[in-house]
């Protein structure tokens, strides 16, 4: 008989501790629900909102000349000195000379580089990119967006604009506002099932894998011990097996349902994108929302299953203007040109007018037109000039160096050239123990597992399947 009271006694002893844990535990749920609802509701107004500047892209692209003329106007009020009062793009053109990015930058700053272009002044361009990009990323890559499949491994993000609520709870992997870059990573290698990685540009993510090499055995320990969250020695060992293999293929190793790598391009990511795709990020895509350069957002990308490097350019601010690349010289056009009057298959330098300053300044950006959106010229970017490639103090120039691949190219029956990428071998584990080499990536239409007759023939032009990238061969 003494039983029945022993148990009544030990329930009503354990009665608050169940009930603290079914409440924590509906407290969890309800947690839990409220963050899939806010989801839904920031996607619901993401979806609108992008549905809203596709609609204005439209109309700025449908009637070119307006937008521009707009944007120049907006450019010229926002410019930091006195100025002449244009009345229209041909005045504009007529009486302020071309200057290059250098002079700009002496004239400025007293020789200092020109300051990045903050949030409040990117124009509606760093919004359409950003809300656009997003969309466009989901459509080709579902699972990307949804709650935990995507992680920031640097402090700038690939989105050219931040958006306020609900855009906030699009929420990444991670530790919202840290300013730590290693926290950034460690909460990315506690997360295996991630399936997007971002960073602000290809060589910041470059560095990261780098640091990542180097330190992953102080890495492993933080996240077996539990600094911060909860102790993974099981993840730890993961990633101590991934390192071990090598750098080739780690992300996937690492993140085995990985899709896409985000990024934000801008001039001189080239190199860190093709050695990225090499090595660590093998096997994956790469999506850049935007192009962009200290004066805003240039060209915006609407197609993440394209070649990556194609972008529209939209005639709002910053104010764009193409100066013709004479073939076989860097010497300046007559005349730049606009939008709507470029060609396609034909190399342009890009001229930028933002409203910071009044200036027309050569960004030493080469793209080459391949298509048209409405009365704008779809882009790639193909070199800067000015820019070398040098492993022995050789200095070739990166447009004579596109070109001769392109002549190589042309003696592969039936292949066509997407695109390329050069590295030099200091930054490639292929490298060790040889002499200082190029090692060429190229993406071919027509053409696939390159035969050693072909390579040679790169070789011999003295250069350094669908959308698959060969083997890397030395120049």
């Amino acid at each position: 008989m003494l039983l029945w009271p022993l148990l009544l006694l030990l329930l009503l002893l354990l009665l608050p501790t169940l009930a603290l844990l079914m409440q924590q535990r509906s407290q969890d749920a309800r947690l839990s629900w409220l963050a899939g609802l806010q989801h839904r509701v920031a996607w619901g107004a993401l979806v609108w909102a992008a549905t809203w500047q596709r609609w204005r892209l439209e109309q700025s692209t449908l009637h070119v000349h307006e937008s521009q003329q707009q944007a120049l106007r907006w450019c010229l009020q926002g410019a930091q000195r006195p100025h002449c009062s244009f009345t229209d793009i041909s005045t504009f053109r007529n009486h302020l000379p071309l200057t290059k990015a250098s002079q700009t930058q002496e004239e400025e700053n007293g020789e200092q580089p020109l300051p990045p272009t903050s949030n409040q002044d990117l124009g509606e361009a760093s919004l359409q990119a950003t809300v656009l990009g997003l969309v466009a990323l989901n459509k080709a890559y579902p699972e990307v967006l949804a709650q935990g499949g995507t992680a920031r491994l640097t402090l700038t993000s690939p989105w050219p604009q931040p958006l306020p609520w609900p855009g906030n709870t699009l929420d990444r992997v991670g530790t919202r506002g840290t300013k730590d870059p290693r926290a950034l990573l460690l909460d990315a290698l506690r997360s295996p099932g991630l399936r997007a990685l971002e960073a602000g540009t290809a060589v910041e993510l470059l560095d990261v894998f780098l640091g990542l090499e180097a330190d992953g055995e102080e890495l492993a320990g933080a996240i077996a011990a539990g600094n911060p969250g909860a102790p993974l020695p099981e993840r730890a060992a993961e990633l101590r097996e991934a390192l071990e293999q090598g750098p080739r293929g780690l992300a996937l190793r690492l993140w085995p349902k990985l899709q896409v790598v985000v990024t934000l391009d801008a001039g001189g990511q080239a190199e860190a994108v093709a050695a990225l795709g090499a090595l660590w990020c093998q096997g994956l895509a790469f999506f850049s929302p935007a192009y962009a350069a200290s004066g805003g957002v240039l060209g915006l990308n609407l197609q993440p299953e394209q070649p990556y490097g194609l972008y529209l350019l939209p005639p709002g601010a910053p104010f764009i203007e193409l100066l013709p690349v004479k073939e076989g010289t860097q010497e300046e056009a007559a005349s730049t040109l606009l939008l709507t009057e470029a060609q396609q298959g034909k190399e342009y330098e890009l001229v930028l007018t933002d409203h910071a300053s009044l200036t027309r300044c050569r960004l030493g950006d080469v793209v080459r037109v391949v298509g048209v959106y409405n009365q704008c010229p779809v882009v790639r970017f193909i070199y800067r000039l000015g820019q070398t490639l040098s492993v022995r103090g050789e200095d070739i120039g990166e447009d004579l160096f596109s070109e001769a691949l392109g002549r190589a190219v042309g003696q592969w029956p039936g292949a066509k050239l997407l695109d390329h990428g050069c590295v030099e071998s200091s930054i490639l584990d292929s490298s060790a123990g040889s002499a200082p080499h190029y090692e060429v990536f190229v993406a071919l239409r027509g053409l696939r597992n390159l035969s050693e007759e072909n390579r040679d023939k790169v070789k011999e032009t003295r250069t350094g399947s669908d959308l698959e990238p060969a083997p890397p061969f030395p120049h």
